[in-house]
């Protein structure tokens, strides 16, 4: 048997399967499990009570996470004229308007989070193909398509650790809530932001329970079960 299968197993035996574990029992638990020799991420995973083909019962949204997502995040600004300017000022990577298009056109994608204004969008639009399907794309839900003047904010809240949420055609809803390393305290305070901002934005065409289950695990560890009732709870104060 391989270490990494070994170290897999041990891991393993700390979880009882059958336990829905509360919040910060679980987040304690989790560190324990995290024995990779990388810093591992640290995901959430619900399945909920929506049905994805129905428009009205999708779940999308941003969350900005009080501790951050654990490493240095890389904003590029599709904007012109004085926004350039502004955007630089305000700590963005890149900022350009048909000088980057082309760039990315040519294949570069190194950035984590695209901000756009809007008399950008209709040349940004043609990058779809390529920034869509890497979860790039500038969109107006999630507060990455802004006003010239709302530009720093956009920036700041994307640096300081910005996670999207959304349903996926299966009904779960798969987001980051930090790193193993994190503090246990810090680890909490993410998953209580995530979960505040999932449980407010549902939508009121499900009938039924939103949540049916609740899962954190880490990149190479086995999964928590969580009990659905109590994470469902969490509220920022």
């Amino acid at each position: 048997m391989t270490l990494k299968a070994k170290r897999y197993r041990a891991a393993v035996e700390l979880v009882e399967a059958d336990k829905e574990y509360q919040p910060e029992e679980a987040v304690s638990l989790l560190k324990q499990v995290a024995t990779a020799k990388f810093d591992e991420t640290v995901e959430l995973h619900l399945r909920t009570g929506a049905d994805p083909r129905h428009a009205e019962q999708q779940v999308r949204g941003v969350a900005v996470l009080p501790y951050g997502v654990g490493k240095t995040v890389r904003v590029l600004v599709f904007t012109d004229g004085e926004g350039v300017a502004v955007a630089e000022r305000a700590g963005a990577d890149f900022a350009g308007a048909d000088d980057i298009i082309k760039k990315i056109e040519g294949g570069w994608t190194d950035f984590d989070v695209s901000i756009a204004t809007p008399n950008m969008m209709s040349k940004v639009g043609k990058l779809g193909r390529i920034l869509g399907r890497r979860g790039l794309m500038p969109n107006p839900r999630t507060g990455t398509v802004v006003q010239s003047q709302d530009i720093p904010q956009a920036i700041e809240e994307a640096k300081k650790g910005r996670v999207e949420y959304r349903l996926d055609q299966t009904s779960i809803i798969h987001v980051s809530v930090g790193k193993a390393s994190f503090e246990s305290d810090h680890l909490m305070g993410n998953l209580t932001t995530i979960m505040d901002n999932i449980i407010r934005a549902r939508p009121s065409g499900i009938k039924g329970e939103f949540i049916k289950s609740a899962f954190l695990t880490t990149t190479m560890g086995p999964s928590i079960n969580l009990d659905v009732a109590s994470v469902s709870a969490l509220k920022v104060e």
